[in-house]
């Protein structure tokens, strides 16, 4: 464990004002783990996961269970951080990486990593380890395992009947749900499928806001010519409305806007660099209760390149009311406003490559 000379600097900075009992550690890059720093960083800050991670790992570590997984490896590193004499500083989470790598080959590679991707897998491979040992508790192994999706959206509930799975930690935090709406054109039959999700992966349109991003999101899709659905009661397939709608928000709602399109005529993925204003507050609507839930922005995790296959990943994040910047082993505090210089850039051919790409926000528990 290394003293970096930017914690100094930043316990310099918070003065009398160094929350009490809270760290704040840079972490190692191992070549190319920065994609795995930034979003550990958000985590780290989101305060309720953090704490029932470490509860549960407190509760449930067994000197005799020598065998580690990715929910051990990531509890320690965060125990690690936590329990530090020091109130800043630099960890190597070589452990953390290693596990991640032996996990799953996409991320063995020195190649440029996806931060959104990385979070996903993490996501749903903690989900798996809770509920096999949930279910090993229980002594009766679930014979079947979650349906994973790649923008986070999990276990589709078919007509509402399954056997129901455990209830996560990470469910707890970060779990919504979707209603996917078909209606029928010709016979105005609506076919409605409910869908969990982690995050929301948003489209993304130039000088446009996150409020507008989702606005879209839950827009009004025609489904004709080839794309016509198959429509039970007409037995046939009929051209169809459908549109997508959040009905229970969840505790921390993660944002992810998709700034890497493919390009037909390029033959390849381009980084789109186009401003979105995100908000400090956030108002969702949902369906099941009528009610907005108000939310509070507390991490971003930002892509700094101009294109999809290098670059770098950077992260800030809100504790205790300051702002923090984690640049890999560097940690300093930065103003509100610095989060302006991420919202993207007005025009193409812009200097600034520094762009908000996944959005973390927090419930207020205040429904209005």
């Amino acid at each position: 464990m290394v003293m970096g000379a930017s914690g100094s600097k930043l316990e310099k900075a918070l003065g009398d004002h160094f929350p009490e009992g809270e760290r704040y550690f840079g972490l190692e890059n191992f070549g190319n783990t920065c994609y795995c720093n930034s979003v550990l960083q958000a985590l780290y800050f989101c305060t309720p996961f953090r704490e029932q991670l470490l509860e549960y790992y407190t509760n449930n570590k067994n000197p005799g269970d020598a065998e580690e997984n990715l929910l051990t490896c990531l509890a320690d590193l965060f125990m690690q951080v936590s329990q530090s004499k020091k109130k800043t500083g630099v960890i190597a989470p070589k452990r953390f990486v290693q596990r991640v790598k032996k996990q799953n080959e996409l991320f063995r590679s020195y190649m440029h990593q996806d931060a959104h991707e990385f979070l996903n897998f993490l996501l749903n491979e903690l989900v798996d380890i809770l509920e096999k040992e949930s279910s090993a508790a229980k002594d009766s192994p679930q014979s079947s395992s979650p349906e994973k999706v790649p923008n986070g959206i999990v276990q589709p509930l078919a007509n509402g009947v399954r056997k129901e799975p455990p209830v996560t930690l990470v469910h707890k935090n970060f779990q919504g749900i979707l209603t996917n709406e078909t209606r029928c054109l010709r016979c105005e039959t609506v076919t409605a499928r409910d869908e969990t999700f982690f995050d929301l992966s948003v489209d993304i349109e130039q000088n446009s806001s996150i409020t507008s991003c989702l606005k879209n999101f839950s827009s009004t899709e025609t489904l004709n010519a080839e794309d016509k659905f198959f429509c039970d009661k007409c037995c046939s397939l009929q051209e169809a409305q459908k549109r997508m709608k959040i009905k229970k928000a969840p505790q921390i709602l993660v944002i992810h806007l998709k700034r890497f399109k493919y390009i037909e005529q390029l033959g390849r993925y381009k980084k789109l660099s186009y401003r979105v204003v995100f908000p400090m507050e956030l108002k969702i609507g949902s369906t099941s209760d009528d009610v907005d839930t108000e939310y509070s922005l507390f991490a971003v995790v930002v892509h700094v390149g101009s294109g999809p296959n290098h670059g770098h990943y950077v992260s800030l994040v809100k504790s205790h009311n300051h702002w923090l910047f984690f640049d890999d082993e560097n940690v300093e505090m930065v103003e509100e406003s610095t989060l302006q210089t991420f919202f993207g850039s007005s025009h193409e051919y812009s200097g600034n490559t520094d762009h908000g790409y996944i959005l973390f926000y927090e419930g207020l528990g205040g429904k209005s």
